[in-house]
Parts: structure tokens; sequence; C-alpha cells
């Protein structure tokens, strides 16, 4: 109170317009401050909901089945074609495409995960890949758990008890889709000769909309 004038009006109103400032210039340096912890918090909230999102979606792909096969199997389509041909077999029979569907969407649940998950995760993702990419089957039950842990960690859930018996898990069975454009084609070609400029332009936008195209049916690969 030392630097106060209050001798004169002249010397309060400077005393208290110089108050007025200091308290301005520290509620606003406080505001800025504020801000931009929450803009930090905010940011960091997200990466962390984004991180987690990943992570469940890679849980729910490679955890997804108590039942059936469990093992991943590793062979592309062009192993099996080659395997048919040392069988002596004419033709290969391409219908069931679920265990190259299993594997493609493994590789992409371990791909997110040796970017996005711990260390003991990376290195569990890493071992399965590495071990896909040697043509040897895996199976993803131990990941599964360590990924349950750590979301229900992060989630501040309780942690499943030691003696609550859980089967083990596997990957998830994917559902097959059919393009858009197959039913143009059927009645292309029940229509005769405009019904098949139909069927050409049904299955045309059956490719480039219903259907995904898989670098596995290129014969050069």
């Amino acid at each position: 109170m030392r630097g106060l004038d209050f001798s004169s009006w002249q010397g309060l109103l400077t005393t208290l317009a110089g108050l007025a400032l200091i308290t301005v210039i520290g509620v606003g340096i406080r505001l800025l401050v504020m801000q931009t912890v929450q803009e930090r918090r905010a940011r960091e909230n997200r990466q962390i909901n984004e991180r987690l999102r990943t992570l469940i979606a890679a849980y729910k792909v490679l955890g997804g089945s108590f039942t059936g096969a469990l093992d991943v199997d590793p062979r592309h389509l062009r192993d099996l074609r080659v395997q048919a041909r040392e069988a002596g077999a004419d033709t290969f029979d391409e219908g069931n495409e679920r265990p190259r569907r299993i594997r493609d969407a493994v590789e992409a649940a371990l791909s997110d995960i040796i970017l996005l998950g711990t260390d003991e995760q990376v290195k569990l993702a890493a071992q399965a890949a590495t071990d896909l990419a040697a043509g040897r089957p895996i199976r993803t039950d131990a990941l599964v758990v360590s990924l349950r842990d750590f979301i229900r960690s992060v989630l501040d859930l309780e942690p499943i008890p030691s003696s609550l018996a859980i089967p083990r898990q596997g990957p998830a069975r994917p559902v097959a889709s059919k393009g858009k454009g197959d039913g143009a084609k059927g009645e292309g070609r029940l229509g005769g000769g405009g019904g098949a400029g139909g069927a050409g332009v049904g299955g045309a936008a059956g490719v480039g909309v219903g259907a995904t195209v898989d670098p596995d049916r290129d014969p050069a690969r």
C-alpha cells in the first residue's frame, strides 16, 4: 500500500486505474493458462478415446469367437492354388473365402495394435505378425487377454476375477457381403438383348460399389 496515492482525486483515479489494469492483466493471464490447459486435456482425451476405440475394435476382431477353429490360417489364395495343383486337382474352389477374410482382418488388427498398443501388446502382435508372414498358424488368445485387461483398466472397470473361467477366444467369423450388381446381372440374363446391356452396367456397379477388390485374386500374385 505504500505506492498508493490518495492525497488527491487525480492520484486516487490514477491509483484505481493502475489497480484495475493489473487486475485485468492478471485475469487475462489466468484465463489464457486455463484455456491452454483445457485444450491440452481435450487433445489428450481425444487421443485416449481414439486409441481405446482402435484397440476395442482390434479386440473384437481377435477375440470375437469362442468356438470353432480358433487358429488363423496364414495361407494366401496363391498358396492354396499351388497346393491344389500339387495335389493334382484341375480346379480350385474359391467359394470358401472365410479363412482369407479372417486372416486379412487379423492382419489389420495386428497392425493397429503394433501402432497403438502397450509394450506387451506390441511384442505379442509383432510375434503373431512374424508367424503369419512365415506361414505358420497363430492363436490370438494371449493378445486378447492383454487387450481385455488393458481396456478394462483404462475404463476404470474392476479386473475379471482369476477364478472365473473364460474359454479361449479366437478371431471373429466375418459375414460375407454380396455386391449390389448381382441382382442386375441376374435380370440381364433373363431379359434378352436389352437385358444383356443392363447386366454389363449392373456388373460394373457391383464391382465399384458393393464389392471389394482383393489383391489375392490377381493371378500375378
